[in-house]
Parts: structure tokens; C-alpha cells; sequence
């Protein structure tokens, strides 16, 4: 799935209603603290060389025409990382989506976030609790991406584009620069399984779901049975289908399920 970058799809899309980048619907308690104050601080994040820093906003963009490339994550809590590196306890029941459709040529993310069963209130060091970081699987690693927290009563969702440069509002103590300085999106493009999405409360300081990026095509679904969805309408009418291929269970039709709840809440 981390074949080339193909070229720019372009997509139809209704209107753009997304709130500011700010938004939350829940308490969103942020700690300023630096690592020598404490552990708890830095387990938030799941690294201990970073700070908080300045929180400026990355701007909230209409929709592009077109993407370079695509990915997906499927977040669970059974995939957290502590500061240590090892394993900890993630939110048990709960579940997360993270549907990402990027534009490296204008440094554009489009982000569909869908949290089922995290309760409680977000808490991170950074400027939001939901981010993308540079950890491979099984590793920490500092958040390069701070998108707004999901919101709702039951399953929370968040919607929307960002244009970098972005920041996360943690700062690294070793080169005392925002942990998004220097981030580009070519450098996701690069290497996406190298990232992963998670989000973090109050109970659950490491991470309550994390999951690691995952490529899927821009302009269709790959079966991987040597065929695919290439029209997006194909996808959303198809929705998520499972194949069988190798005697493995493929899910295809993440991209069809991404438009069709962009359409349903009329975004």
C-alpha cells in the first residue's frame, strides 16, 4: 500500500460548512508543563523531550479540487505506546477512523475523524488531544499534526482541511522548535506507515485508540485482486465490501465512506 504517489484526482464535493479550527465540544484541559515536572506530562504525548510551546493555528481551507495521495487508520486501543516504549492501556471498546486525503502540492490535509466509545475529557500538553505523530508502529514519537478534537454526545466526529506549515503547540526541548517545524506533507507521502493517528483524555493519557497510516488509492479502491473501484461514485455506492484475497479479509471502499459521510452531514 506504500506504492508511488500517483497524480491528482480530482473529486466533486458539496459546499464547505466546517466550524473554526478551535472547536471543541468537550473540556479540553491542556497541561503546560515540561518533562522535569513530572512524568505524567509527557506520557500525554508519548515522548519525553518536548514542551509546551506557542499554539498558533494552522488555516482552515476550503476543500481542494484535487489530492496526490490518500490514507486511512484504524485505531484501536490495543495499539498505545508509553513513554517507555512499551504497551499500555488504550480505551477498552473504543474505536477510531481517521479518513486523510492530502494535497503535498499546496501542503492541503483533508481529515475525516469518526471516535466511537472514547468518553471523557481530551487532555494533552498540546494544543488539541487528536494528532498525527511520526511513530512507526510499536514506537512513540512527537505529534507532527494537532487537528481539531472530534465533538458529539456518543460518537464523536470532526471534519475539515488544514494548509501547513503546521504546528502542535509542543515544544522540542532539544532543538526548541514547535514539534510540527520543518514537518511537510511530502515527508508523510514519504513514509506514511512511519505515522500514526491517535487521540488522548484525561483517563487514558498515552493514547485512548491509536492506529498506523495506511495508503489507499486517490481515485479508487484497490481490491488487491489485481482490480479496483477507479470512479469515485463507484465507492460511494459500494461502501465498505469485504473481499477475500489470500485468505486474508481485505476492507475496501474507505475512500466511498468518506464521501458518503461528508455528504450526509451536508459538508
Amino acid at each position: 500500500m506504500n506504492g508511488p504517489v500517483g497524480p491528482a484526482v480530482h473529486l466533486d464535493e458539496a459546499p464547505d460548512r466546517r466550524g473554526p479550527t478551535e472547536r471543541t465540544s468537550m473540556t479540553h484541559r491542556t497541561t503546560f508543563a515540561r518533562p522535569a515536572a513530572g512524568l505524567a506530562a509527557t506520557a500525554l504525548v508519548g515522548a519525553s523531550l518536548w514542551a509546551a510551546g506557542p499554539a498558533s493555528a494552522e488555516t482552515e481551507v476550503p476543500r481542494p479540487d484535487s489530492f496526490t495521495s490518500a490514507y486511512t487508520v484504524m485505531a484501536t486501543p490495543d495499539g498505545i505506546i508509553d513513554t517507555e516504549g512499551n504497551p499500555a492501556e488504550g480505551q477498552p471498546g473504543a474505536t477510531g477512523t481517521f479518513d486523510l486525503m492530502v494535497n503535498a502540492d499546496t501542503e492541503v490535509i483533508c481529515y475525516d475523524i469518526t471516535l466511537d466509545g472514547v468518553t471523557g475529557e481530551y487532555e494533552s500538553p498540546a494544543k488539541t488531544a487528536t494528532h498525527i505523530h511520526l511513530a512507526p508502529a510499536g514506537e512513540g514519537g512527537p505529534p507532527r499534526i494537532a487537528f481539531p478534537n472530534p465533538e458529539g454526545d456518543g460518537t464523536r466526529t470532526a471534519s475539515g482541511c488544514l494548509q501547513g506549515p503546521f504546528t502542535t503547540g509542543l515544544e522540542d526541548e532539544e532543538t526548541g522548535e514547535d514539534t510540527g517545524e520543518g514537518f511537510t506533507l511530502a515527508d508523510l507521502e514519504a513514509d506514511p506507515t512511519s505515522y500514526s493517528a491517535d487521540t488522548h483524555t484525561a483517563d487514558y493519557a498515552a493514547g485512548a485508540v491509536r492506529g498506523q497510516l495506511q495508503q489507499v488509492p486517490v481515485g479508487g479502491i484497490d481490491t488487491g485482486m489485481g482490480g479496483g473501484a477507479t470512479d469515485a461514485g463507484e465507492a460511494t455506492g459500494a461502501g465498505t465490501t469485504a473481499v477475500a484475497a489470500g485468505g486474508a479479509a481485505l476492507v475496501v471502499g474507505v475512500l466511498g465512506a468518506w464521501l458518503l459521510r461528508r455528504r450526509a452531514a451536508g459538508v
